[in-house]
């Protein structure tokens, strides 16, 4: 599997109200760069309460499925790009 980078990297916003489609990706690559536990917050749409969250250690890389409307926050700015998969 190849990752295919389809838009710039950005850094998650941090709070349910300025949470971000992320371009309106459905697959979107979530890098930890900082020295700590990122949670990350999944809601249906913008100042949502999330209904999913998972923790992601220092230094980890996650791929994120999500339908185009969801929108994500994390509890420290991490960089997250909108990807794809190629064989």
């Amino acid at each position: 599997m190849i990752t295919k980078i389809v838009a710039d990297q950005v850094n998650t916003p941090t709070t349910a109200g300025t949470a971000s489609s992320i371009s309106s990706a459905t697959c979107v690559r979530l890098f930890n760069n900082t020295t700590g536990v990122a949670t990350v917050g999944i809601s249906t749409f913008v100042g949502a309460a999330s209904t999913n969250f998972f923790a992601m250690p220092a230094g980890s890389v996650e791929f994120l499925t999500k339908l185009p409307t969801e929108v994500i926050w994390t509890t420290v700015a991490i960089r997250a790009n909108q990807v794809g998969f190629t064989n």
